[in-house]
């Protein structure tokens, strides 16, 4: 049952469907067709969607977003790209109010028969290795289908057996118009053997309030390894929405690192299916949010055939009257022996008025198998604390630095050393004392 009005949903449709990207394939378009059926039957999730229960986005519903840039210039953003950058001799993808912006992105040598570039161009290039992958019959949520009715760009990388890209590439989302809806598609696919580092990183540069609603589909086929970052820093008044769904092929690895510090309401979900023997998946992820802000992760691990293996650590810090939601899923499969997985999520509430709904869940139905999982809540360890007192450190001091070496948990983890600077910046500036905490560092 649909939870609201989607007519101007309906009227947007009507006038954009014709101009939209890949018009010119039978396939596109009634794959958008379709993708908008089926939103106009699921409308947007409520409270009452049981993987919604402790999300509500009917304020997304009640707004009357536009879902084409109005605006025909970039702006001055070259200096906000230049504090942005990770690595000035990295590759580089720009895209502003949701279009790619070529002269604003860098590219450097590429191995042979790779493409690295926005969707669009994907689509006039190799309309037939996407085809697979963007006309999908079904979806998770009403999210996801309009993503794909109102499609207009996002990246593509499609890497060819044995090709690794050894540098990492920087993918930027810019947005600043406000009552904008922007709907980035991403797919990667990953042959054989091949590899790739990949950083999406969604920025809010105003106050204004924009709903940002992403897709990234990853294909990892035999032996690819795919380290997927993504880093949301969305504006204040942001409405954030992404899933990432990527599938494994025998003896892939998937590695998901997320990292949540923006918007007013942000709602990720990332699944992988394993779906040959061998694979691996790594899910790590991090929140940490303050104020009024709304973080919500569900993640989910498919362990289809023998021999996986998963690992999943997620933390979250919460501050204010902030209020986050975590639900971790593994599924062991029948055919699954012999899977070796294990998943932790650990909540860290710095006042009275946070509030943190974690659901850790295990659904095991092999018998040969090694599976663990848990989840805490909780505010400063008392013990930590007298520790640091009684060495002369003062209390706001001590508070700010186990703060700091919580959180710091996961960015240790990331692989990319440029990227780990960035973050441990932010979980500074983020954290009380964290002028002095550099300091000491």
């Amino acid at each position: 049952m649909k939870n609201e009005s989607l007519d101007y949903f309906h009227q947007a449709f009507g006038q954009l469907a014709k101009t939209l990207p890949g018009i010119e394939f039978l396939w596109l378009r009634a794959a958008r067709r379709s993708a908008f059926d089926q939103f106009d039957a699921l409308g947007l999730p409520t409270t009452r969607h049981e993987d919604w229960r402790y999300t509500n986005v009917s304020a997304i519903g009640k707004r009357p977003w536009h879902f084409r840039a109005q605006r025909t210039d970039d702006g001055d953003v070259r200096h906000v790209i230049d504090e942005l950058e990770l690595d000035p001799a990295g590759h580089r993808l720009v895209f502003v109010n949701g279009r790619h912006v070529p002269r604003l992105s860098k590219l450097n040598d590429l191995p042979h028969g790779v493409f690295v570039g926005s969707l669009t161009r994907a689509l006039r290039e190799m309309p037939q290795r996407l085809e697979a992958a963007i006309a999908s019959q079904a979806y998770a949520d009403g999210f996801a289908a309009l993503n794909m009715a109102f499609m207009t760009d996002g990246f593509a990388i499609v890497l060819p057996p044995g090709e690794v890209i050894d540098q990492p590439l920087q993918i930027l989302f810019l947005t600043d118009e406000a009552g904008l809806a922007v709907q980035p598609f991403n797919v990667v696919l990953a042959g054989s053997r091949s590899g790739c580092m990949l950083v999406e990183h969604f920025v809010g540069l105003g106050d204004d309030a924009y709903w940002t609603n992403a897709v990234t589909r990853i294909v990892a086929d035999e032996q690819a390894d795919v380290q997927h970052y993504r880093l949301q820093q969305e504006g204040p008044k942001a409405f954030h929405i992404a899933s990432l769904a990527a599938a494994q092929q025998r003896g892939s690895c998937f590695t998901s690192h997320e990292f949540a510090f923006g918007a007013a309401l942000s709602r990720t979900d990332i699944c992988t299916s394993l779906n040959a023997a061998n694979a691996q998946a790594t899910l790590n992820g991090l929140y940490f949010v303050g104020g009024r802000q709304h973080v919500d992760h569900h993640t989910r691990i498919d362990h289809k055939e023998p021999r996986g293996t998963s690992r999943e650590y997620y933390r979250g810090v919460l501050d204010g009257a902030a209020r986050g939601v975590f639900n971790g899923r593994v599924i062991v499969h029948r055919d699954a022996q012999q899977t070796d997985t294990h998943q932790a999520n650990h909540n860290l509430l710095l006042s009275r008025d946070a509030e943190i709904d974690t659901k850790p869940q295990l659904e095991i139905y092999a018998d040969d198998v090694k599976c663990t999982h848990g989840a805490t809540v909780g505010q400063l360890d008392d013990s930590q604390l007298f520790y640091l007192r009684a060495r002369g450190v003062e209390e706001r001091m001590a508070r700010a630095l186990l703060t700091y070496a919580f959180a710091r948990d996961i960015v240790e983890r990331v692989r990319i050393d440029s990227l780990r600077v960035r973050l441990e910046d932010l979980l500074l500036a983020h954290t009380p004392e964290g002028e002095r905490i550099r300091e000491l560092l």
